[in-house]
């Protein structure tokens, strides 16, 4: 089966795909038809917005933004949090600088940032 090769071709696989949602379910057998059209179709729109809508990785900044507004963080108490100052924060939330391996190690832990976010970043 070939890949999808425009935009076109997608939107018309999407749609299709939309239908068979609403045909499978999980009580579906896997040798039916509309199961196993389903199963291939979502293969090839993978593959395509793998291509064509990839995510890049998240800036650490963003994270740590994100993760202070779930845990109801100021720059001041996340600062006392990590033990440094909250002008350093402000430079981390502004992209100026980077935490050292130290303070990197701190978010990790304190703000159960993945350290492969944290590591890619430095």
């Amino acid at each position: 089966m070939k890949l999808i090769a425009n935009k076109i071709e997608y939107e018309a696989i999407m749609a299709r795909v939309n239908e068979l949602i609403e045909l499978v379910d999980d009580n579906t057998p896997k040798n039916d038809k509309n199961y196993i059209e389903l199963d291939i179709l979502t293969d090839l729109v993978v593959a395509y917005e793998k291509t064509h809508y990839s995510i890049g990785k998240p800036a650490l900044s963003d994270v740590i933004k994100t993760r202070m507004n779930e845990m109801n963080l100021t720059q001041k108490s996340l600062a006392d949090m990590l033990g440094i100052s909250a002008p350093r924060i402000n430079e981390y939330l502004n992209g100026k600088s980077l935490p050292t391996l130290q303070v990197a190690r701190k978010i990790h832990k304190k703000l159960n940032i993945d350290a492969n976010v944290i590591l890619g970043a430095i």
